[in-house]
């Protein structure tokens, strides 16, 4: 193991392993399989990484994300380690390059999805190459029972047929005892070295709290916790209006969600890394590669789809050991919000075939052909068009993306068409009258010469950049010339890039993976259970509550979430607010701001009295949400 530290202190800079990492590095090198569960923040990229680096040949990694295929990949560049990714968007002749780097080029990781083994020629070449491991990441994925299953991760044991020497390690963060059985027989691992760590955060505070006013209380936390703080929302929309008015009330705040521009998302994350702002407002797309270690507070507004994802977001707090908090915000509304969200708006096969058609339709993409085209696609334009409703319609993409018929990538995208209108004469005399305008015409000039005869496909990055100015200056620049009518300019946003991995087949495409279908909606409709179970308990301590959903047994309880809180013997001044409160509500419905106010109790004091009495049972928060007496 002297050799693993070395390479840990040469390119991670740390001088010892994380718990169980240097158990689960040694039991690779001796060449076992091994099944490793560290939840987030455990370091589960290391535990492959160095032994691949301590060996002759080259890592094979499978994981089914681009985003974390690239973000893994740009983290070893950064530590001058030779990696590559075959992500979906490359040519053909591009992978065969770059297996041949891989073949003679000192690379040392080859990352690629579970879809990419199925290419029998792919596969024919990694057969060629030195591979001294096989990495399995989100091995959950393997499993019908995991929250992100994917059929293409049963194939994976085909590997062990042509590397029966070679060690396998499949990695996941969450997984129950079920998903873990089914990991180590789907990928055929032989007498696995299993460790896993407990899925128990000493640290962290896990509170939830029925409240008449999110946002009202989210301030108070914050006030409360001023250092760096994420909220977790359901939506765009979300991101931008929480943000916005978290910034209209004197806090600093950014946001994060799968429709931004990559040089946005890369600004926003980093004035949040940096610390210029104090919250990240965000959807579940922000979260991998995210290493921040003083995450303080964690708050989710809505319910989350289930609890794998819930303690992955929630463990993004106090990975630097110190007290944090993971707040859940709920309120009446909010159970049948997440059904109609999670659950009613599940497709089945019937409907699922009909949206299949529609889409090949869309694309004018004929039966039997299709495979590997690449589309630009608004889901809005989408449903639209037939009619068919945005939430199921959006589940069955995920659906067939999860299943490996198309690839969705949730990528911001604009598309511009621009064509001068008026003589090349006419346009040099406009900058001659407006020499601010200059650069970036005789930019576009050079850059696209025919932009007098047609509409041209336009890049703003591009002319951005020779310009020398910033995109936003290019856009006000073609705003205004649209506006004189000195050029035609249209932009086109859309939602996603869209690839088909398959040639159409309607009937045969979906019977394929129809078979889970069900099982998955069965799932997810256990999973929404789990969670509505576990906001709603009054009766057990909410860390052990997320330990029991994976399987841990503790009969200690944690003490500090919010059931524990409202265990501890209330003191003499804690008895007298509780009748007050009482007493004031006997005289009317009152919301929390009204309460505060009428006690003159700060939040912190108010907030576990009126947690206790919903809890006991003897108040109640009405739709209009304010508290009424219990009848």
């Amino acid at each position: 193991m002297q050799e693993a530290v070395a390479i840990l202190q040469k390119y991670w800079k740390h001088d010892t392993f994380r718990p169980l990492q240097s158990e689960i590095i040694q039991s690779v090198l001796s060449g076992k399989d091994t099944f490793a569960l560290l939840p987030t923040g455990g370091g589960k990229s290391v535990c492959f990484q160095i032994p691949a680096l301590a060996q002759e040949g080259l890592c094979l990694v499978i994981s089914p994300l681009v985003a974390l295929m690239k973000d893994q990949v740009a983290n070893l560049a950064d530590r001058n380690i030779k990696a590559i990714a075959l992500t979906g968007a490359i040519r053909s002749d591009e992978i065969i390059d770059l297996l041949d780097n891989c073949q003679y080029g000192n690379y040392k990781f080859l990352y690629l999805s579970p879809e990419r083994l199925q290419s029998d020629w792919i596969l024919d070449r990694i057969k060629g190459l030195p591979i001294n491991l096989i990495a399995i990441d989100e091995a959950h994925c393997v499993s019908q029972w995991g929250h992100d299953f994917r059929p293409a991760y049963l194939k994976i044991n085909i590997l062990k047929t042509y590397f029966p020497k070679t060690p396998f390690i499949a990695l996941t963060a969450t997984a129950t005892a079920r998903v873990k059985e089914d990991i180590i027989n789907h990928l055929g691992l032989h007498q696995p070295a299993v460790f896993e760590q407990s899925f128990a955060r000493a640290n962290i505070a896990y509170m939830v709290f029925e409240v008449a006013d999110k946002f009202f209380r989210v301030e108070q936390i914050l006030t409360k916790n001023p250092q760096t703080a994420i909220i977790y929302v359901r939506n765009r929309k979300s991101c931008l209006d929480i943000a916005a008015q978290l910034n209209s009330r004197g806090f600093t705040a950014t946001y994060y969600h799968g429709g931004l521009h990559a040089k946005e998302k890369d600004k926003n994350m980093q004035a949040w890394m940096t610390e210029k702002v104090q919250v990240m407002v965000a959807t579940n797309a922000f979260g991998m590669g995210i290493d921040k270690a003083n995450v303080k507070t964690v708050i989710h507004i809505q319910l989350p789809e289930n609890m794998e994802n819930y303690y992955q977001e929630a463990g993004r707090a106090g990975r630097n050991g110190e007290k944090a908090f993971a707040v859940l915000l709920t309120s009446p509304s909010d159970i049948d919000q997440a059904q109609g969200q999670f659950i009613a708006g599940l497709p089945d096969k019937t409907f699922l075939k009909t949206m299949y058609v529609k889409l090949c339709n869309y694309f004018q993409i004929a039966y039997g052909e299709g495979i590997h085209e690449t589309f630009l696609f608004n889901l809005n334009h989408f449903c639209l068009r037939y009619n068919f409703p945005p939430v199921r319609t959006y589940q069955a993409l995920q659906f067939l993306d999860r299943q490996g018929v198309i690839s969705l990538s949730q990528e911001f995208s604009e598309k511009i068409n621009l064509q001068f209108l008026i003589p090349s004469k006419e346009v040099i005399r406009y900058t001659s009258l407006n020499p601010n305008d200059e650069e970036i015409i005789l930019a576009i000039l050079r850059t696209y010469p025919g932009v007098y005869e047609m509409p041209t496909a336009f890049n703003l990055a591009l002319i951005a950049k020779k310009s020398k100015q910033t995109e936003t200056q290019v856009q006000t620049v073609l705003q205004k010339l649209k506006e004189k009518e000195i050029i035609s300019y249209h932009a086109k946003n859309n939602d996603a890039t869209l690839i088909f991995n398959e040639i159409r087949e309607d009937e045969r495409t979906i019977s394929k993976v129809a078979k889970y279908l069900e099982k998955q909606n069965e799932l997810k409709k256990e999973q929404l259970k789990a969670v509505i179970k576990y906001v709603s308990s009054t009766t057990s301590c909410k860390s052990n509550s997320i330990l029991t959903y994976f399987g841990e047994e503790n009969k200690t309880n944690c003490g500090i979430c919010s059931y524990c809180i409202t265990q501890k013997k209330p003191s003499k001044k804690s008895d007298a607010l509780d009748a007050k409160i009482l007493h004031l509500l006997e005289e009317g419905d009152k919301s929390s701001r009204e309460l505060q106010f009428m006690t003159q109790n700060r939040a912190e004091q108010l907030i576990p009295i009126l947690q206790e009495l919903l809890e006991s049972n003897q108040i109640k928060i009405l739709p209009n949400n304010k508290y009424t007496l219990v009848k």
